[in-house]
């Protein structure tokens, strides 16, 4: 049965308590409880309440506790309580547990917060462990679980269910998928003697079996050395035990596992559950919840096994995309897949091996896994830009499910011919060896054509602007892959350069420092020159909300007003996450610009440390390095020397390209974005939708099918911004996910314990002070600081030009983060798995950017 509690006796008893302070209830609102009507909050009185309350050594959470505790159960709900009770029979023995609202969430499983009383028996003792549920609504982990998921404590409600005991011989959890590996219908048993709370609670190391397709793939006897019983009258006991063997017969795993594919396919997803086994043999399910921690299998795969490679963690976006973010990503490809010979009947539909996820973009890699050309290529491409997924993919490699298949050969080596002519790559790449300056014209015509297909007149109706965007977006990738042959000379005649004169590439990164003609690091030299043109004071006395009313108003001194402006008219296209071109840019939301020039014009530093005498001083340093490797080259022979030094010019020629192919693509997100806002604002006064912005959570086709029909879209929209901001919640996304579920880099051996290694990225040595950021707005990084993240696109290089070191979760040698860190001579170690959770900020670390390592303190 379920009960539930009216609020009224507790608000008045800390309403007694605190007198006049809570005639505005700031006590009560901190501590979640509901404000009755008419009651009103000042920020005054929180803080009066805040205050007194810090100095009385009682947190909130455990007075809400206390006046729960000592409230009076109501008188209609004890009778229900009792009644219900006495219909069981005489003294029946009862489990009573707690149901909160906020358990069970799409993003996170409350299992365990609140508390569960067993072996219950007697009316009175039931209503009053009842009670006691309801305070354990306020438990410190309860209230510290609902402050990280972003649980409003006033929301949540509590119930309470109040079971027959089963008097257990054996008991325990069981996952109807693996929530380590993801993989599904694998079934995880844990069980022990005795109550399942031993196993719930972690007081025991119990059995584990795992089960898949009916048979048992492993048993782990676990010690068990404690079993937790029910006494005669009522409560447990906790007792030592000496259990050998196992407590489950295969007979009993294999139906504990049945009794799994029943529940999940009862609740249509995989579901964590308890159950109990008595002496007589029966098996009882006690409870069922979803399992959160799953990451979503890719939509619509096609047969067999499938291995899928993310965009996202690629492109070091952790959060997911607006529904017309991927929508983009989809055209995008059937562009790039027309290279290769294999563009989709309809752009709108993407490319085959373009798939969805959790609301990010997967690539389906099964082809190349399965081909021995692409095994030999895999890994050397994902060595420059995600290193971590090299170890991950040569384990897929040896994966029989996973074998080598006849027929993958011949199409993957004609889609790979049709691919490098489709895109001149021997032209270019002769061009870049011959003619340099003729190499790097190409790249500003291909930006003034891109400029040219961007333009849409003022006058377009919103048709020909949907028109426009799904034209400019199939042709995007045939146009900014144009730049890659030039890169891919200038890294080949680095790698040339390494083996004809006998020096590890990764011993030749002073060479690739401050590079010219990389979009980013130009980006972020102006930005730091602009901070020295502007004129000082307000950035030094206004809060940056204030900053961007005054920009906004045109109320900056004249210099600073014109000078951004400026800066936004060239890089505004720009931003944190910018590959969704549902994301706003600096120029619409420039409050993240503002803030680095604040941070910037607060900085006294020597001059020397200035970045732009710190790119000054990498090129002659990268000139130097030139000298050392053609020196050793030289020993081998006078004709190596001089082939390294052509090849390594020609690589600072080319090498900062790298980033130019990203640039033009965001440049076109941004460019269709402007207009899609147009249309947005159409639908708007059509009433179809309520913001402009809406339009990022429609599709290409439903935006074009809104602009026929008078249909309301907004509860549509709601649904998606409620999943769009529930995924933004998770805090994990796989690199790599089977079609299974299977995440394979959790099948790794873990590394030992406090060793932190990565790939090396950019050498050199640096101790100091850890700042982990999780998101670039707002961060702030003090001078010589190291900074730890998760991944780094364009949206958070002005941070590096503060920063003394760079350690981050996801990247490789060529990744973005590790081209900007070599460029201003920043130590670097990309691919640390768990760095931000592993290093807290205000921790002194060392970072060997050539060895590949991270050193804590001991």
């Amino acid at each position: 049965m379920k009960t539930a509690l009216d609020f009224s006796e507790i608000h008045a008893g800390m309403l007694a308590e605190v007198g006049g302070k809570a005639a505005n209830l700031g006590e009560l609102t901190r501590a979640g409880l509901p404000v009755p009507p008419g009651w009103v909050l000042t920020t005054e009185a929180y803080r009066q309440v805040a205050l007194d309350l810090e100095t009385s050594g009682e947190d909130l959470a455990a007075r809400a506790r206390r006046h729960l505790l000592q409230a009076p159960v109501p008188d209609d709900v004890r009778e229900e309580i009792l009644k219900a009770y006495a219909a069981l029979g005489d003294d029946v023995p009862v489990a009573v547990r707690s149901s909160a609202t906020a358990e069970d969430l799409p993003f996170a499983s409350f299992a365990g917060q609140q508390d569960t009383f067993l072996n219950v028996v007697g009316g009175e003792a039931v209503v009053d462990a009842v009670r006691r549920c309801w305070a354990s609504l306020w438990t410190d982990r309860a209230v510290a679980y609902r402050e990280s998921n972003g649980i409003d404590h006033a929301a949540v409600r509590l119930a309470v269910v109040v079971q027959v005991m089963v008097d257990a011989r054996v008991a325990g959890v069981l996952f109807t998928a693996n929530p380590v590996t993801g993989r599904r219908h694998e079934a995880v048993i844990d069980a022990s003697p005795g109550l399942g709370e031993a196993v719930v609670s972690g007081a025991v190391n119990p059995d584990r079996f795992l089960v898949f397709d009916g048979r048992i793939l492993e048993r782990h006897a676990g010690d068990k050395r404690l079993a937790i019983r029910s006494l005669p009258g009522g409560g447990t006991e906790r007792v030592e035990t000496a259990y050998d063997g196992l407590c489950l017969t295969d007979d009993e795993v294999l139906r504990l596992a049945e009794l799994g594919t029943h529940v999940e396919k009862h609740y249509g997803s995989p579901q964590d559950t308890e159950w109990a086994l008595d002496d007589d043999g029966r098996l009882w399910l006690t409870q069922a919840r979803p399992i959160t921690t799953l990451y979503p299998l890719p939509e619509r795969p096609r047969p067999g096994l499938r291995v899928y490679f993310s965009v996202n963690v690629a492109q070091g976006v952790m959060g997911p995309l607006t529904p017309m973010g991927q929508a983009a990503f989809r055209v995008i490809s059937a562009g790039a897949a027309g290279l290769a010979g294999h563009a989709p009947a309809d752009p709108l539909d993407g490319a085959a091996f373009m798939a969805s996820s959790g609301e990010r973009m997967w690539i389906d890699l099964t082809t190349a896994v399965r081909s021995r050309n692409g095994r030999a290529i895999l890994p050397r491409a994902l060595t420059l830009g995600e290193a971590r997924a090299v170890p991950v993919m040569e384990r897929l490699f040896e994966d029989p499910r996973l074998s080598l298949a006849d027929s993958s050969r011949r199409p993957f080596l004609r889609g790979l011919a049709r691919f490098i002519r489709n895109v001149r790559l021997p032209s270019r790449v002769l061009t870049a060896l011959t003619r340099p300056r003729r190499a790097l014209a190409l790249t500003v015509r291909l930006g003034e054509e891109l400029d040219r297909r961007l333009r849409v007149p003022a006058s377009a109706t919103p048709a020909q602007r949907l028109d426009h965007a799904e034209r400019v977006l199939v042709r995007t990738f045939p146009l900014i892959i144009s730049v890659i042959p030039l890169a891919i000379t200038g890294y080949g005649l680095f790698a040339l350069a390494s083996k004809l004169s006998g020096v590890p590439i990764n011993e030749m990164g002073d060479v690739l420092r401050s590079v010219p003609h990389n979009p980013t690091t130009e980006m972020d030299l102006e930005l730091w020159r602009l901070a020295t043109r502007v004129e000082p004071e307000p950035f030094k006395e206004l809060t940056v909300a204030e900053l961007v009313r005054h920009y906004q108003e045109e109320r900056l001194p004249p210099v600073a007003q014109r000078e951004i402006t400026a800066f936004l008219a060239t890089y505004g296209h720009r931003g944190v996450a910018e590959i969704d071109l549902g994301v706003p840019r600096w120029s619409e939301e420039p409050a993240h610009i503002l803030g680095v020039l604040a941070n910037y014009l607060r900085m006294d530093g020597d001059p020397d440390l200035a970045p732009a005498a710190q790119f000054a001083r990498g090129e002659r340093e990268a000139r130097a390095a030139i000298a050392h490797v053609a020196a050793r080259a030289r020993l081998k022979g006078r004709w190596r020397a001089a082939v390294v030094r052509f090849g390594l010019g020609r690589t600072r020629r080319y090498a900062g390209l790298r980033e130019l192919p990203k640039f033009y693509l965001v440049k076109t997100l941004a460019a269709i974005r402007r207009s899609l806002l147009v249309v947005g604002e159409h639908l708007v006064a059509r009433g179809v939708l309520d913001a402009a912005g809406d339009v990022f959570f429609l599709d290409l086709r439903e935006t074009r099918a809104a602009l026929g029909s008078a249909a309301d879209l907004r509860e549509l929209v709601a649904r998606r911004r409620e999943t769009y901001e529930r995924e933004r919640r998770r805090r994990h996304v796989p690199r790599v996910l089977l079609s299974d579920g299977t995440e394979p880099e959790s099948l790794a051996q873990p590394a030992a314990d406090g060793a932190l290694t990565g790939t090396p990225a950019s050498a050199g040595t640096v101790t100091g002070v850890a700042r982990v950021v999780l998101d670039p707005i707002g961060a702030h990084l003090e001078p010589g600081e190291i900074l730890v993240c998760p991944s780094t696109d364009p949206g958070w290089t002005p941070l590096f030009l503060t920063a003394g070191g760079l350690v981050m979760e996801m990247g490789g040698a060529m990744s973005h983060g590790s081209v900007v860190a070599r460029e201003y001579g920043i130590p670097a170690v990309v691919g640390v798995a768990d760095a931000t959770h592993r290093i807290t900020s205000g921790q002194k670390i060392t970072v060997d950017g050539a060895a590949g390592t991270v050193t804590l303190p001991s």
